[in-house]
């Protein structure tokens, strides 16, 4: 069966005793993690539990596939449940799940990891079986990142300004472990003051690499070269890779697309910012809609194909992939209209 999104994490705390196999995957991995751990809890509350609970990877079925129904099939010293956790699966199981599903043959919940996932192999036979289930794990976004944002701070009793919110929306959510970790960071940081606000939440995720991105991205849409290339270098000083700045790029570029068709169907500029998922951080919003206005359809269009020709470049040509990325930001940036 496949699991929808808004019944994710009550199936986690409470899954039916008839599964015998759950699949959580997608590109958020913390979230993989987090509700792996909510179905592991949910029949071995304790984590430390040898009897109860056991730990294979992917790699252990490749060379053992007997192993999953010898884990499933064993009992556990002293009785309850067990539950066997699978971590770094492929579509590469797909048979032997399919095989193990048709007659699983013991009582233990098998919870298996797995990232993102094409819709055949190991997705399609985890939603097709009656005794098996799969949950999508996708990263958090607009209202449900905030959200997660304010339920994570009220368990603190910390409230959260609006602004705050804005700026820590635009920041978080590509991984719900992490979300977590740096909201305990700002936590920790505030303390008994009983609200975050922008003051605090810059302070303490503002010196991110989301953050050089933000702000790389913004100078070449304004033509601002010196402050490109000093942040180009901040980049490279943080390990950013050549790839995540070009796609950073093209998403800027597509949102200022998005932008102008808005502006040019009739919607008030910073209204048609405010309606951009995932939001724009305040301090943006009229730096991006200036540059909707200024930049023309027909050059957004030239700029996004040559960071398509870029990406390609640097995966096929074998030249240095930071050398071909310096070179077309530089670009972009000296061609980008500039505001009369």
């Amino acid at each position: 069966m496949k699991v929808q999104p808004r019944d994710a994490e009550g199936f986690c705390a409470k899954p039916p005793e008839a599964m015998a196999a759950v699949l959580v995957y997608g590109p958020d991995g913390g979230l993989v993690r987090e509700r792996a751990e909510k179905l592991r809890a949910s029949v071995v509350p304790d984590a430390d539990d040898p009897f109860r609970l056991v730990e294979l990877t992917a790699d252990d079925l490749k060379g053992d596939p007997a192993r999953l129904r010898d884990e499933v099939q064993a009992m556990a010293f002293g009785g309850g449940r067990r539950v066997v956790k699978l971590r770094g699966a492929g579509d590469g199981l797909a048979k032997l799940f399919q095989e193990f599903l048709a007659e699983p043959l013991g009582e233990a919940l098998v919870v298996v990891e797995a990232g993102d996932l094409s819709p055949r192999g190991l997705r399609k036979t985890f939603e097709g079986a009656k005794n098996a289930a799969a949950i999508a794990c996708y990263r958090d976004e607009g209202e449900g990142l905030k959200t997660l944002i304010r339920q994570h701070l009220n368990e603190a009793k910390l409230q959260v300004a609006p602004d705050a919110l804005d700026y820590l929306a635009a920041r978080l959510g590509g991984d719900r472990r992490l979300t977590r970790l740096e909201l305990d960071k700002l936590i920790l940081y505030v303390g008994d003051a009983g609200q975050v606000d922008i003051e605090a939440a810059e302070a303490v995720v503002g010196d991110s690499a989301e953050r050089t991105l933000d702000d790389l991205v913004l100078a070449v849409g304004s033509g601002d070269l010196a402050a490109a290339l000093r942040d180009l270098g901040r980049a490279w000083a943080e390990g950013v890779a050549p790839i995540t700045l070009l796609r950073a790029a093209s998403r800027h570029l597509q949102r200022l697309h998005l932008l102008s068709g808005a502006i040019a169907a009739g919607a008030p500029p910073a209204e048609a910012v405010k309606r951009l998922r995932p939001p724009v951080f305040w301090k943006q919003q009229s730096a991006i809609a200036a540059q909707a206005r200024t930049w023309p359809s027909d050059r957004l269009g030239w700029a996004l194909s040559r960071l398509l020709e870029t990406e390609a470049a640097c995966k096929r040509t074998g030249a240095p992939a930071q050398l071909l990325t310096e070179r077309v930001l530089v670009e972009l940036t000296a061609r980008a209209p500039r505001r009369r």
